[in-house]
């Protein structure tokens, strides 16, 4: 070491950091001739070989307003030889050697610590390796401590703990190409350069209990896999697995690790890579062939697991329908949506499918739900008039459209992704729909259409669709001359479809949406369903089929637009008034009372034969289409008033019809006008065994002695332009139109629209943790509604802001009025450790997708002994 070294380094001790007192022993008396030339403005420096103790002593007691450097050719005498042992106690001691250097730069005081440090000379030949690794160093670390620190900065771990060195030394594998677990990643031959390797060993054997004669990574981190999967399995260990757990001591601590690493932002694509490479050497589908769901429901340590789950699980839905607890299947579902290779707040390798798996989980919900139903009305539906069951409908019986066609979407994603796990049970909900639910709610409204509701088109308290301009614009502008209302006619929306919407909009803050229905006229087809949805005082019909409202033509956007122009009105495009900014959307409702917004992507897609499988994708943009429209006239347009409604409804199935699906006629009957797929229009029709046969002045109020015939329940005249979707007969699906009130909510009214999530406490107020494993009581305090959300939840015990337990994530979506019905519990594995009773541990639960914390409770540690895990 130079003599300006020295200086810089006596320096950084008077100067930096202020020292009075220096003692500098140099046995070896290296530095007696150096230290003439050390020079240190305002310290003195005072040989103990040449002034004695006593002298010293006074000297720098006497000037206390200088600064003393006291160096001896020798060693630092015992405690009870020391003359200067007080003032010694309260001053620096400097060492010149490069490890003295070293240990005093890093700020270390155990001075033990000078030969381990010369023993990892080759790690400190690097100044930025050194300045890492003082970031990480505190005063009273030990050798083992030094040693986990500067793996940390080798591995470049953000933090020097051991499971985060591992998971980062782990990851290091995956950044390499065509990478293997049996080749080490090139930093492991920096951790061998510096002899890192046997501490780090040695790390590893105390915290896990891994020891082998030659220990590799790609050995430990297979039994770290299988120990995880063994800890969480309730059943018997497949014996090809026995020998490759790790001991009992260390089984907690791989719990908490892995579940730690899954949780990581930054590390959790390697734990999917890794996690695939590890399940392939242990030939892990072999060994889950036989595993029940319940057996592996715990288990998040491989993707193969939740293969096999979504497997067991659809066997299950397909096999127990006729009794099946669509509960149990739902929650299923849910528990392993909130895990690791479901979740959609994993940030994950892009190799492993969480949305298809999510895919399959909703169509499995989807479809025991729609079972569950089935085996309620398993005997058929029974109404004792029309209006019974048309508010049924209202009420109940639209979700089996409903989950219809939301198992069929979620199986066509899961499909497009090549998941095709669902083949089977697609057949099965199929039939389901199609042979049993068309069939028997066919035969039950059928009974109702024949029996005279079709002469006279009324149901009791429920308005019809040609009054729906005075009843919900008309009475509107009525009360005062500034009011505006804007409509939203969205072609072939139906009720089913208009309920989701509904709840999706109930859940946005300030709006407020009602959904009610219309008896749709008949046919329910677009331009008789369209022109009755105008302002008109009557319907008629000319000779060529054509629709008039007051005399005038209603078939084309202008033509709408000319009638309602003398309402103050306009009608426009609902792409085109997307499409438009603020400035220019309020220019064009300027100085308008009504605005008909006109919106057709269902109806375009299902009538065509060429995109008609492609519906219930129609379905879901329009669902979001129309969110957007409301959210552009609330938002942006201020508008506060907004009627969404539809000319007809539709039936669609993902099969084919056959021909038992088709009313036979021979030849279209004189006087036919129009002839489609569903319904014919003309005069004088006559009647047939094979129709139901009606009149337009009685189901739409229409002039002009046109007539109908419509096939009886869901079938069609013939299959021409497609034949999958289909509307203009008397379905309840077709004729019981939506209509969606939304109002834009202000003042203190506008408070009860907020939306939130739901609220989750835990159970009980002492909690103390005694094992290594505990059970937390968790509890949903509301339901949830279309204004309280569900919540996922990663849960796990913090000492604090380092988790010391596994991280479980928990999803609170239970629509339950029933509090004991929303009761989760939760078990924690203790991280392997020394625990601290009077220290403060927290119960922490987190919001999966935000990270934020929603609750924390306290938590006491109190391990007298280490029990086996």
């Amino acid at each position: 070491m130079d003599t300006k070294q020295l200086n810089e380094a006596l320096e950084r001790l008077f100067i930096e950091e202020k020292e009075r007192i220096v003692f500098w022993n140099d046995p070896e008396r290296e530095f007696t001739h150096t230290l003439p030339f050390i020079l240190l403005e305002g310290v003195e420096t005072l040989r103990l070989d040449q002034t004695g103790a006593f002298e010293t002593k006074l000297r720098i007691e006497q000037d206390t307003g200088n600064r003393f450097l006291i160096y001896s050719p020798a060693e630092e005498p015992d405690y009870e030889d020391d003359w200067l042992l007080d003032i010694r106690l309260y001053s620096r001691s400097f060492r010149a050697d490069r490890a003295s250097i070293l240990l005093d730069q890093l700020g270390l005081q155990n001075q033990y610590l000078r030969p381990h440090i010369a023993a990892r000379r080759k790690f400190f030949d690097n100044k930025e390796r050194i300045a890492k690794l003082k970031s990480f160093v505190t005063p009273d670390d030990n050798a083992a401590d030094l040693d986990r620190k500067m793996l940390a900065v080798i591995t470049k771990a953000d933090q020097p703990e051991l499971f985060n060195i591992i998971r980062t030394l782990f990851h290091a594998f995956t950044e390499e190409k065509d990478f293997d677990i049996q080749t080490p990643p090139p930093v492991w031959e920096q951790i061998e350069k510096f002899e890192l390797d046997e501490p780090f060993w040695q790390m590893v054997k105390t915290a896990f209990g891994y020891t082998e004669e030659t220990p590799t990574l790609g050995n430990f981190l297979i039994r770290l896999f299988v120990t995880d999967f063994v800890q969480e399995l309730k059943a018997t260990l497949p014996e090809a697995l026995l020998h490759l757990q790790l001991p009992a001591a260390g089984r907690s601590n791989a719990v908490v690790c892995l579940a730690q690493w899954r949780d990581s932002s930054s590390r959790a694509v390697s734990y999917d890579l890794l996690s695939d490479q590890v399940a392939a050497k242990i030939h892990l589908p072999d060994h889950l062939a036989d595993q029940e769901i319940e057996a592996l429901l715990e288990v998040m340590t491989f993707l193969d697991v939740e293969k096999a789950i979504c497997r067991s699980l659809r066997d299950r839905v397909e096999s127990t329908a006729e009794m099946i607890n669509a509960e149990d299947v739902q929650e299923i579902a849910a528990k392993r949506e909130a895990g690791h290779w479901v979740s959609e707040n994993v940030p994950g390798a892009p190799t492993v499918p969480r949305e298809a798996l999510r895919a399959v989980y909703e169509a499995l919900g989807a479809a025991a739900d729609f079972f569950a139903r089935k085996n309620e009305h398993q005997d058929g539906f029974h109404f004792d008039n029309a209006q019974a069951m048309y508010r049924a409908y209202e009420k109940d019986l639209f979700r089996f459209d409903q989950l219809y066609r939301q198992f069929c979407e979620a199986a066509d994603f899961a499909e497009s992704q090549n998941w095709d796990v669902l083949k089977g049970l697609r057949e099965k909900v199929e039939a389901g729909y199609v042979n049993w639910y068309i069939t028997q709610i066919t035969l039950a409204w059928g009974k109702f259409v024949d029996g005279g509701l079709l002469a006279k088109w009324q149901i009791a308290d429920v308005p019809s669709q040609q009054g729906f301009y005075a009843k919900h614009v008309q009475s509107r502008l009525k009360k005062a001359e500034n009011r505006k209302a804007f409509v939203i006619i969205s072609d072939a929306f139906r009720y089913e479809t208009a309920e989701e919407l509904t709840r999706e909009l109930n859940g946005k803050y300030r709006f407020q949406a009602e959904l009610t229905s219309q008896l749709g006229v008949l046919p329910s087809y677009t331009r008789l369903g369209m022109a009755a949805l105008l302002p008109h005082e009557k319907l008629a019909y000319n000779n060529k089929g054509e629709v008039l409202a007051d005399g005038k033509p209603t078939a084309s956007l202008e033509q709408r637009g000319e009638i309602l122009s003398s309402e103050d009105g306009i009608v426009v495009k609902a792409d085109s008034f997307l499409g438009l900014k603020k400035d220019e959307g309020r220019e064009l409702v300027a100085g308008k009372r009504v605005v008909y917004i006109y919106h057709d992507r269902i109806d375009a897609v299902g009538d065509d034969r060429k995109s008609e499988g492609e519906t219930f994708e129609a379905v879901r943009k329009t669902i979001n289409e129309l969110a957007d429209l409301v959210r552009f006239i609330i938002n942006s347009l201020n508008g506060n008033y907004i009627v969404l409604t539809a000319d007809h409804g539709f039936l669609f199935t993902e099969t084919s019809p056959g021909e038992t699906d088709k009313s036979k006629l021979s030849d279209k009957p004189p006087g036919t006008v129009t002839a489609k797929k569903r319904y014919l229009i003309g005069q004088k029709l006559g009647d047939s065994p094979e129709v139901w046969h009606g009149s337009t002045g009685t189901t739409a109020g229409a002039d002009g002695d046109m007539e109908f015939w419509i096939p009886k329940g869901a079938n069609r005249f013939h299959f021409v332009g497609g034949a999958r979707f289909i509307h203009g007969g008397a379905m309840l699906q077709e004729i019981v139109v939506p209509v969606i009130t939304i109002r834009h909510v202000k003042g203190r009214s506008a408070e009860e629209t907020k939306t939130k999530q739901v609220t989750v406490h835990v159970l009980g107020v002492k909690h103390k943790i005694t094992t290594n494993r505990h059970r937390f009581e968790l509890i949903q305090m509301e339901a949830v509604s279309d204004r309280v959300k569900p919540v996922t939840l990663k849960v796990a015990v913090y000492e604090g802001n380092e988790p010391v337990t596994d991280i479980e994530s928990v999803k609170f979506d239970s629509p339950s009025e029933n509090m004991e019905e929303r009761k989760k519990s939760i078990v924690l594995t203790l991280q392997d450790r020394k625990y601290d009773k009077k220290n403060k541990y927290r119960l922490v639960l987190r919001d999966a997708e935000t990270d934020i914390e929603i609750q924390s409770v306290d938590v006491v540690i109190d391990r007298a002994f280490t029990d086996d895990f």
